[in-house]
């Protein structure tokens, strides 16, 4: 385990980053966040001071502002970096590619330069499995080449480059980018969840937004994907599962120098008529679905090979897409209209 530190997390009050400042807390680490709101609210992080009975630093401003960040860094003694920071969908980067670009790579920049200025040479990168793209093979290992399709999963695999680029030139940097797979569930408790502004652009979400009502019917973007039932398949991993993968991967940073990039996922394809079936199971709603045309830039199936974290950390997700289900259930029970309610 990795020995308490000053973790600075981007985007930290977002979906996975609230998360992960939960586990980080709770394992004796001091959480700095950096977050503009764009597409997360304050009251996450209140969330997540009340789980953990901890405080969090906050510091609101846009990851891409390297005068902000250099008083972060100069501010606070920041040891090890965790960058959530960036726009996240798919179909949403194919209307907007250039808002991607901006964002995603323009923030990782930002904060190699500054991480470098402060003499900060830890980072754990999020990445995506959208990188494997349209995969010829199942599952899919950290060997398998990158072929990605939108604007998002290229603007993380540029992300990657970026950081090797870095590595080559600064041998003292230590970073793990994490390609997990589908992130969705909520934390146990009901206090924190997926909580998108506006109409939600992730499958959990929108489902559980159906299901209270608040949406109509869940579109099934494909019913025709060379998959059992057509529908895409996905590896869905439970949120608490992948910030738990972060936490971890801090520690194993020391391990060695340089760019590594591991798989976060559990190795179970789930199609999203499935996921359906079991969040109508752990709900006891129906949940209508509208079948639709296929979505630009997804691809049939991306399931994860998770066995390399397994031998190398030992580590591995403990929660199915049972739990998965009845956690995000929760959570829109308790919370109908998100953090604020």
């Amino acid at each position: 385990m990795a020995h308490p530190t000053t973790v600075l997390v981007t985007g930290g009050a977002g979906f996975i980053g609230s998360h992960t400042a939960v586990e980080l807390l709770e394992n004796g680490h001091d959480v700095v966040v950096v977050d503009d709101f764009s597409n997360s609210t304050p009251a996450a992080l209140e969330r997540v001071q009340k789980l953990t009975g901890r405080r969090v630093t906050l510091v609101e401003g846009d990851v891409r502002d390297r005068a902000l960040l250099g008083e972060v860094f100069a501010g606070h003694r920041i040891h090890q970096v965790v960058h959530f920071a960036a726009k996240k969908a798919v179909g949403e980067s194919m209307q907007i590619p250039l808002e991607y670009w901006d964002l995603n790579v323009g923030a990782t920049v930002a904060l190699l330069q500054v991480m470098r200025d402060a003499g900060v040479t830890d980072l754990v990168f999020s990445s995506s499995c959208s990188i494997y793209g349209d995969a010829q093979r199942l599952p899919l290992d950290e060997d398998a080449p990158a072929a990605p399709t939108n604007p998002y999963a290229r603007s993380k695999w540029v992300c990657e480059q970026v950081l090797a680029d870095a590595c080559a030139r600064h041998p003292e940097l230590r970073v793990l980018a994490l390609r997990y797979f589908n992130p969705i569930g909520a934390h146990p408790s009901g206090l924190l969840g997926e909580d998108p502004l506006g109409v939600p652009n992730n499958v959990m979400p929108y489902l559980t937004q159906v299901a209270v009502g608040r949406l109509e019917r869940l579109p099934v973007y494909g019913t025709d994907y060379p998959t059992p039932d057509g529908s895409c398949v996905r590896d869905y991993v439970h949120v608490v599962d992948v910030a738990d993968g972060h936490r971890v991967a801090l520690g194993h940073l020391a391990d060695t120098p340089g760019l590594r990039v591991r798989n976060l996922g559990t190795g179970v394809g789930t199609s999203v008529l499935e996921l359906v079936n079991a969040f109508e199971q752990a709900s006891g709603r129906r949940v209508p679905v509208a079948p639709t045309d296929r979505r630009s830039g997804d691809v049939p199936a991306l399931v994860a090979d998770p066995s390399l974290v397994a031998r190398e950390w030992g580590w591995r997700t403990r929660r199915d897409v049972a739990a998965m289900c009845a956690d995000a259930w929760r959570f829109q029970q308790l919370n109908p209209f998100g953090h604020a309610s």
